[in-house]
């Protein structure tokens, strides 16, 4: 408790700038909250704070240690809260990250109905294709699709993504349905265009290649392929099939789609509403590779604010359920 009090005094002096101002507002005397600092000091072995009878200032050390402290402050407080009468209360600012598109459709309107719950939480939604420097940047939580790379941050599963071949009814009544993804070199596809993100291209699993597989799998695109965990009959092709359009944005890919102008390779958290509702049609479904994932990703697990688990368990909850991803 001795050294709750000492940070709470640190804290208290930083923040009004004067052991005068802090003393008073704690009810005691300056030279109490002078002691607590010296304390923590030599506690620490750092200087903390540069002191003159004119003024008061913090050293770089001190700054930094600053931030550090209203940090873990502000978790005892959430802490407490948690088993105060009343249930689990969360209180706080909650700043959250998410790529723009998904972040549109399945995080955005989720953001209210978590306030709903708990009314002392505010939060900050940043919308970003870019990947965010949590740590660097004072985020809270990211919401990520696709493979995790190797990081120092802590990353919870909270859904699979699929992603699938699609196209419009109209258009496979046109030009017919690909059997095999060999086959779509010969159909528009509308693909990303080079300066975007998906480098290797889009990945089907197929049956490794034996005396009769092998012509069936050289297309006049680009492939790659690795194997298979899950099955060693089979192993993961990457396409880089050709078309007449292409975009360096998601959805102009998917409108494009929905308006019958070819195949396309999205995620099921993009296209399950209208595969649902039938303006959409699944092809090649037999090859699709298996899921990757939807993460919340955080820096760090220890000391986590329960606002930021009661996230992490909303978005859970809601992306378990059936139906979630068919909603429009």
């Amino acid at each position: 408790m001795g050294k709750l009090k000492q940070l709470e005094s640190f804290v208290s002096v930083a923040s009004r700038g004067s052991l005068t101002a802090a003393a008073k507002a704690e009810g005691v005397a300056p030279a109490i909250m002078g002691r607590r600092l010296d304390a923590l000091e030599e506690r620490l072995g750092v200087k903390l704070m540069v002191r003159t009878t004119r003024r008061l200032s913090l050293t770089h050390e001190g700054s930094a240690f600053l931030e550090d402290c209203q940090r873990l402050l502000a978790d005892v407080a959430s802490a407490e809260a948690s088993v105060s009468a009343g249930g689990v209360k969360a209180s706080g600012h909650l700043r959250i990250t998410a790529p723009a598109g998904f972040g549109r459709r399945h995080v955005a309107p989720l953001v209210p109905r978590f306030r709903e719950q708990h009314a002392e939480v505010t939060l900050s939604l940043n919308l970003s294709d870019r990947v965010v420097d949590l740590a660097g940047e004072g985020y809270d939580c990211a919401v990520r699709v696709g493979d995790m790379p190797d990081s120092s941050l802590v990353s919870v599963r909270l859904a699979d993504n699929r992603r699938l071949c699609v196209a419009t009814p109209a258009y496979l009544k046109r030009h017919g349905t690909p059997a095999h993804p060999s086959e779509l070199s010969r159909f528009d596809c509308l693909t990303l265009s080079s300066e975007a993100s998906q480098t290797r291209g889009w990945a089907f699993q197929v049956p490794r290649p034996g005396a009769s597989e092998s012509s069936n799998t050289n297309t006049s695109t680009s492939t790659s392929s690795s194997s298979s965990s899950s099955d060693r009959g089979t192993e993961i092709v990457y396409l880089k099939p050709g078309g007449p359009l292409n975009c360096s944005d998601g959805q102009v890919l998917h409108d494009w789609c929905l308006a019958g102008y070819g195949i396309a390779w999205r995620s099921t958290w993009e296209v399950a509403s209208e595969i649902a509702s039938g303006e959409l049609v699944a092809v090649l479904e037999d090859f699709a590779a298996p899921p990757n994932g939807i993460y919340a990703v955080f820096p760090h697990a220890k000391h986590l604010p329960l606002r930021v688990r009661l996230w992490i368990d909303f978005l859970k909850h809601h992306y378990s359920q059936p139906g979630f991803w068919r909603t429009p």
